[in-house]
């Protein structure tokens, strides 16, 4: 099967997935700080489409990527809708109603912490 993704898009998916392998356990990061950290603010989506197919690969954390407010609304791309929060728990964090509690405290900022 021939991919749909271009060789453009595989390398953004790479750097992606870079930030991503460097979210500590009990930390979570949101689509948007990941595209500003990269340098392209409006590409949270794409963000989010590298987070979806990244799901064979077990090296990268993507259930530490949530949206701007702490919500899972990644979750239907893993192996059951449940599995997200399960990881996010055994991560240490609290989960409620699909959204991470004291998500400010818990808010890994790679333009913060892999300072370039």
């Amino acid at each position: 099967m021939i991919s749909r993704i271009s060789d453009a898009s595989k390398d953004f998916f790479e750097q992606v997935y870079a930030v991503v392998k460097e979210i500590p356990e009990g930390r979570v990061t949101s689509y948007g700080a990941i595209a500003n950290y990269l340098g392209t603010k409006k590409s949270s989506r794409m963000v989010g489409w590298a987070m979806n197919a990244c799901h064979s690969r077990p090296e990268i954390p993507a259930h530490r990527v949530v949206n701007r407010n702490g919500l899972l609304t990644g979750k239907m791309h893993f192996s059951s809708p449940e599995d997200m929060q399960k990881r996010l728990e055994k991560d240490g964090l609290k989960v409620v109603a699909d959204q991470i509690i004291d998500f400010k405290l818990h808010f890994w900022d790679p333009e913060e912490e892999l300072k370039i």
